[in-house]
């Protein structure tokens, strides 16, 4: 079989991570082997395991890169002097890119993660807990200073969130919107929605 053809600065493992996630969100995690991940990747069952050990180690990468992108965006937003409300657009333009430049990344975090195995698992609940705590309590600021609408902050975000997942339909269509046009109608719909 042919080896594994890693790109310019890629890892033979970044390799088998980028096809296992797109595998994985075709098959879905549990119908996935690791024979089919080999025969997706083009080459022996064997050879994977100089590279991975298991399955599991696979989500557990994809979920945690994940969840630390959104994580270390929202820090550097959290830390910056602007008004909650374009912190907030920041962050849902973020998300948005999120789910078309890294679309099977996200799209395994956000389905596949219940396959993660403990310690594992509580500790991505965790920091998804966390994370959308956070944007509640920013949701929060933005109502107290009157710059959003006087809105329940956990109904907020679940809009939001539920809103950007939308953009899997986007993935799935014939992308009749460019990706451009996407972005900034769904920010213009979802921060004037909030506006005070």
């Amino acid at each position: 079989m042919a080896k594994i053809r890693s790109k310019k600065n890629s890892s033979k493992k970044d390799v088998i991570i980028q096809k296992a996630a797109r595998l994985f969100r075709e098959k879905g995690f549990g119908a996935a082997s690791m024979r089919d991940l080999a025969e997706h990747v083009g080459v022996e069952a064997a050879s994977l395991y100089n590279h991975i050990q298991s399955k599991s180690e696979i989500l557990q990468t994809i979920c945690f890169k994940v969840a630390n992108d959104f994580i270390s965006h929202l820090d550097a937003v959290q830390s910056s002097p602007e008004a909650a409300l374009k912190k907030l657009e920041r962050i849902i333009r973020f998300h948005i890119r999120m789910m078309m430049e890294r679309y099977e990344f996200v799209y395994i975090s956000d389905h596949e993660w219940r396959h993660l195995p403990e310690p594992y698992l509580s500790n991505f609940l965790n920091q998804r807990r966390t994370y959308r705590r956070s944007l509640a309590d920013l949701i929060t600021r933005g109502i107290e200073k009157g710059e959003m609408k006087d809105i329940d902050p956990y109904v907020a975000v679940l809009t939001i969130l539920s809103a950007i997942s939308g953009i899997e339909s986007w993935h799935r269509s014939r992308k009749s919107i460019s990706p451009e046009a996407l972005e900034n109608n769904m920010v213009k719909y979802l921060i004037d929605g909030l506006k005070g």
